[in-house]
């Protein structure tokens, strides 16, 4: 991935995953208790959407949809100090973390909206940011309605993806064209596979719909 882990990238990683390792003991973040574990399936993971961001201008806005505990947009804001991460998350209890996360890491380049992404895709948030990211989110079809709305047109939604990830590109072949964009790649990584998504076209006006129903009738 072109990264060097050592000196303060190393320390303020290191420091992201203490945090989020002692947080967790309070209240779920993560099922990943390990140190050892957490660095291989949270910190690297993340770490494979670094060269789709890195192409990137200086000073984009990024948007991280249903951030949670902040993977990936933690440690890819600290990778990458010269983009601007939107961390969305609707739970106001894992909003609070990771804006004491940001703070306690020194993240000038983190903001954090407490919001669903199907609120924020119509209002605030739409079509503002050059990339969408996400992580164990929900299956390709819902989660393109939730991230694509919220991308420029030529923009990119990047999906951190499992074992599943061919099965859900082929069940998103309807809401693919409905919202303007195509699978530009599928990329398998150490930990994952990575799938862009270029958005080509202005989303429909309705979308992304209400509150919980792109979950409930994926397109």
């Amino acid at each position: 991935m072109g990264l060097v882990l050592e000196g303060a990238l190393l320390a303020q990683l290191e420091g992201y995953l203490t945090l989020l390792l002692e947080t967790n003991k309070s209240f779920n973040l993560t099922a990943i208790t390990d140190p050892d574990e957490a660095w291989s399936k949270h910190i690297v993971d993340s770490l494979t959407l670094v060269p789709d961001l890195r192409a990137l201008p200086a000073g984009s806005a990024v948007v991280d949809v249903g951030s949670g505990g902040g993977l990936p947009a933690l440690p890819l804001a600290i990778a990458l100090p010269g983009l601007n991460f939107t961390l969305l998350e609707a739970t106001a209890k894992k909003a609070r973390f990771l804006e004491q996360t940001a703070t306690t890491l020194g993240l000038t380049n983190v903001r954090v909206v407490s919001e669903r992404a199907e609120t924020y895709g119509q209002g605030e948030g739409r079509e503002r940011f050059v990339a969408a990211t996400s992580r164990a989110v929900s299956r390709l079809p819902v989660l393109l309605e939730l991230t694509l709305p919220l991308v420029q047109v030529r923009g990119l939604s990047l999906a951190i993806k499992g074992e599943q990830a061919a099965l859900e590109i082929e069940e998103a072949g309807n809401a693919l064209r409905v919202l303007q964009s195509h699978v530009e790649e599928s990329r398998r990584t150490e930990t994952g596979v990575v799938v862009r998504v270029r958005k080509t076209g202005q989303t429909p006006a309705r979308f992304p719909r209400r509150a919980g129903e792109p979950k409930r009738a994926p397109l």
